[in-house]
């Protein structure tokens, strides 16, 4: 170089992002748009090095000068907190609330989150390898903040902080609204996965949508549930808004096939309606690990913007936002309505929009690896949890041939490789299926592509099986119905590779009778079980940290957390009788909490002394909260007739119940009014006094249900045998020194094998003779209970409210075949509630038996199933990660 010449400044090149197709004639209406529109962010591993290496190296030290550093000390978070209540929120020392105070804190620790949040995806990035992506309809994610203190491990200096700051970090937390993502154990299974994937380091991302409203927040009026919204996304510090990463999705419209120049045969999808998809992002922290992963929720917005001015102009002023209010419902609520046809359009549109627009997301990133499409499922797998998702499938086959242009056999033989499927029902009736008419009107290509993907099928099997005839129409997508409807489970078998249930029983179940024709055709291999399980982070430490901390003391730390087999060593404290008291005062004290709890909500005064039976859970037939209330009321009218002397001897109960019935079951309203009703004449009764309570807690939820899961002595999981896929709940309240009453259905066959027969109250028939007892209800001389009776006549008399508002829960019993078993499981259900009044009184061995049973839950974490699906389903690793040690020390995981 010249003496006296200046150098010219390293030019830094453009970021660019990949779009996902190359789009080959006109798109949406009249007009060609790309389906991804993305600016500065989202460079492949290439690209990032490559960039990097341009930009001049005083930049790069200026940057890494004052990059952001996490909090790690009270000083620090006392710092930081303060400085969002007061710049963030433009708040003062002399108006600081607790919501200001949960706002900052927040906040604080939002910021703690983002830096381990972007090293992460770096990370994923640079390492460039397979990649897991859980499409769920539900996430029941809680509260974030107390899972996030845990998570980093800085609970304890949030708490010492907020305390010389004024507050109580317990009202602190109370102050956040839970994410209304979810309703029942679908949504919390999903929860409990992303909190395990990332705890265990695997490069994960969930994909859900963004409901405004959530399902609905449950209030209780007259005995009745009524539906109000919930706005729960007044302030919601946890999401970041992806306005640069905007998806286009197509509703309706008509199919144009044409050949081009080449002589290629092409497909076209044509006009219709446009909605675009807008990212948000959740960050989701592991637990001892500096991995943070990403929780993607799309929400709706019209293509068009929010407002037409040439329609208000024109003085059409209501008009001028009809498109903003369409586009915006398909992400207002979680499972809208369908007894109506509009709402059973709705629910198709929520969920092909939110496949769509996840599948577009996934394959952008994928292009950005510059791989072939033969490598597609080397790097992606999608694991869809029940049959929600399954529009995926079509989707990424109508993206391969359509719009990438690879060949139809070439692009099945991707997608089969690419999808795992999670079955989480034996009912027929709650086997989803779509109207053929409905998805030819809303999904016009989708529709030819299901015909096309059956077509394939059907020929496969009919070269199998020339004899079986009958088998086609068996397993067709199409039923052939009226109208014709598609299976969608049976669509979502033919395109995964692998499908599994989530219990042995339900497992076997599905392999022999739902699905039995699809075992012999792909042969068992195809077919797996993973039992559910739960994370130990939210249902053992944070909801129960007393217990949490007992136990970490006799096991020397906290790595049990981690590793939930540790927990065997508690059977050598079983007979400690320090422990034992200790154990016996944490229970009382959650108890006691919980007792606060049902006085504010519901104004019932409850003794912590009384045996606490609970039953929380969607209210459903087939968990039987009727068989509950039944005997509830069996109870009653037993107390009722008992002498003084007698009712002495009789242990109080508290019987619990919570739950919502979806908007359009009137069977389920019918069970919570009719909990409601017992309620109010029990609870005044004076004959009866603290020997029995009934309460019905309204708007139950992740929060509530740590409260009330570590109150528990006895929990219900009392479903017809056969019809529960597996439960979850059974496993947070073992977890937590909580008994069981169940029958041998779902995961609760696995729990009694683990903790042994001994510590749990089974009643109730077998799977295998629910058929049987079905059969004789029509054809034979069933009789009713005659105890059962009782209580149907006491519901007759008045005794409870108007009788005409329970007769169909009645005569679903009485004369339409007692479906769900409730008469059959009856007298057997009753005694076995005495026998747990009797070992209640022996409080030595009811510990006993507690401590027994949370030593032996090893086997029931979320860690073991995700290590099973990694192994057996998806084919990935985790990705180690080096900061993991300091964090690992800060969470108390290190001795």
């Amino acid at each position: 170089m010249a003496s006296g010449t200046t150098a010219a400044p390293r030019e830094r090149k453009p970021s660019m992002g990949a779009p996902i197709s190359t789009l080959q004639g006109p798109v949406g209406p009249g007009f060609t748009r790309p389906k991804h529109k993305r600016t500065a962010t989202g460079f492949g591993a290439q690209d990032i090095k490559s960039v990097e290496s341009s930009i001049p190296e005083p930049q790069r030290e200026a940057w890494k000068k004052y990059s952001a550093t996490g909090f790690k000390s009270k000083d620090d978070f006392q710092k930081e907190t303060v400085r969002h209540i007061e710049t963030t929120l433009a708040r003062s020392l002399f108006n600081c609330d607790e919501k200001a105070a949960y706002s900052g804190t927040a906040l604080a620790f939002r910021d703690r989150l983002i830096i381990d949040w972007n090293k992460t995806q770096q990370r994923q990035t640079f390492a460039d390898q397979k990649r897991i992506y859980y499409l769920s309809l539900e996430f029941l994610m809680g509260r974030a903040l107390d899972n996030a203190m845990l998570n980093v491990g800085l609970k304890t200096a949030a708490k010492e902080g907020l305390g010389e700051l004024g507050f109580r970090i317990e009202d602190v937390i109370q102050q956040e609204h839970d994410a209304a993502l979810g309703n029942g154990g679908l949504g919390r299974l999903a929860a409990c996965f992303l909190d395990s994937l990332a705890s265990l380091n695997y490069a994960a991302w969930g994909y859900g949508l963004r409901y405004r409203y959530g399902i609905f927040k449950q209030e209780i009026e007259n005995g009745y549930q009524v539906e109000i919204p919930d706005y729960w996304l007044d302030f919601n510090p946890w999401e970041f808004p992806r306005n640069d990463v905007t998806i286009d999705v197509q509703f309706y419209g008509w199919v144009n096939k044409y050949t081009d120049d080449e002589g290629k045969q092409i497909t076209s999808w044509q006009d219709g309606e446009i909605v675009t998809a807008v990212a948000y992002d959740v960050p989701i922290p592991g637990y001892g690990t500096a991995t943070v992963n990403n929780l993607r929720l799309w929400s709706s917005k019209a293509s068009a913007g929010e407002f037409d001015f040439a329609k208000f102009n024109s003085g059409e002023y209501e008009n001028a936002v009809a498109d903003e209010q369409r586009a915006e419902t398909i992400s207002a609520v979680l499972y809208p309505n369908d007894n109506m046809d509009r709402g059973k359009e709705l629910r198709l549109k929520q969920q092909y929009f939110w496949c769509a627009a996840s599948l577009h997301d996934i394959i952008r990133r994928f292009k950005k690896s510059k791989r072939p499409w033969k490598d597609f499922p080397e790097q992606v797998a999608i694991q869809l949890n029940d049959t929600h998702p399954t529009l995926a499938i079509v989707e990424l086959q109508r993206i391969l041939v359509d719009l990438e242009g690879i060949e139809w056999n070439a692009a099945w033989e991707i997608v089969t490789k690419t999808f795992g499927y999670t079955n989480h029902t034996v009912l027929p009736e709650a086997l989803e299926k779509w109207s053929v008419p409905l998805i030819q009107h809303l999904l016009p290509r989708h529709l030819q592509i299901i015909y096309d993907i059956n077509l394939y099928f059907l020929q496969q099997v009919e070269r199998r099986f020339p004899k079986d005839r009958d088998m086609l129409g068996r397993v067709s997508i199409i039923e052939e119905s009226q109208p014709k409807t598609v299976r969608m489970a049976y669509l979502a078998i033919i395109g995964s590779h692998k499908v599994n249930g989530v219990a042995e029983l339900h497992s076997d179940l599905i392999k022999t009778t739902i699905f039995k024709d699809f075992v012999k055709i792909y042969g068992p291999d195809k077919f797996t079980n993973v039992t559910n399980g739960i994370t130990p982070r939210r249902w053992l430490h944070q909801a129960n940290p007393r217990l949490s901390e007992l136990i970490a003391s006799k096991l020397g730390s906290y790595e049990f957390l981690k590793d939930l087999t540790l927990l065997n060593k508690l059977e050598n404290f079983v007979d400690d009788k320090d422990f034992k008291k200790e154990w016996a005062e944490i229970k009382y004290a959650n108890k006691v909490r919980l007792a606060q709890h049902i006085l504010s909500a519901t104004g019932i005064s409850v003794n912590p002394k009384a045996l606490f039976d609970v039953q929380v859970k969607r209210i459903h037939e087939y968990k039987r909260q009727q068989l509950n209330i039944f005997g509830v009321i069996h109870r009653y009218l037993a107390i009722k007739n008992m002498s003084a002397e007698e009712r002495k001897k009789l242990a109080p109960r508290v019987s619990i119940f919570g739950g919502k019935a979806a908007p359009g079951y009137w069977m389920a309203k019918t069970i919570i009014h009719l909990v409601n009703k017992v309620g109010d004449v029990v609870n005044n009764d004076k004959d009866v006094g603290d020997l029995l309570k009934v309460v019905f807690i309204p708007d139950y939820n992740v929060s509530k249900a740590e409260i009330i899961i570590p109150a528990s002595d006895i929990s219900e999981h009392i479903s017809t045998a056969g019809t529960e896929a597996s439960g979850t709940s059974n496993m947070k309240f073992v977890l937590n020194g909580g008994l069981v009453i169940g029958t041998l259905d779902g995961a609760n066959i696995e729990i009694t094998r683990e903790i042994g027969e001994q510590n749990v109250f089974l009643f109730g028939n077998l799977s295998e003779d629910v058929e049987d007892l079905r059969h004789n209800h029509f054809y034979g001389n069933h009789q009713i209970d005659p105890e059962l009776n009782k209580v149907f006549d006491e519901i007759k008399k008045g005794t409870f409210g108007d009788e005409g508002a329970f007769s169909s829960l009645v005569s679903a019993i009485l004369d339409h075949g007692d479906y769900y078993l409730v008469s059959d499981d009856f007298n057997s259900y009753c005694k076995t509630q005495d026998l747990i009044d009797e070992t209640y009184k022996n409080q030595d061995e009811w510990v006993s038996k507690s401590i027994t049973s949370v030593a032996r839950m090893g086997f029931f974490t979320s860690d073991r199933c995700i290590n099973e699906y990694a192994d057996s389903i998806w084919n990935i690793e985790p990705l180690q990660v080096k900061e993991e040690a300091e964090v690992r020390s800060r969470t108390g995981l290190e001795t």
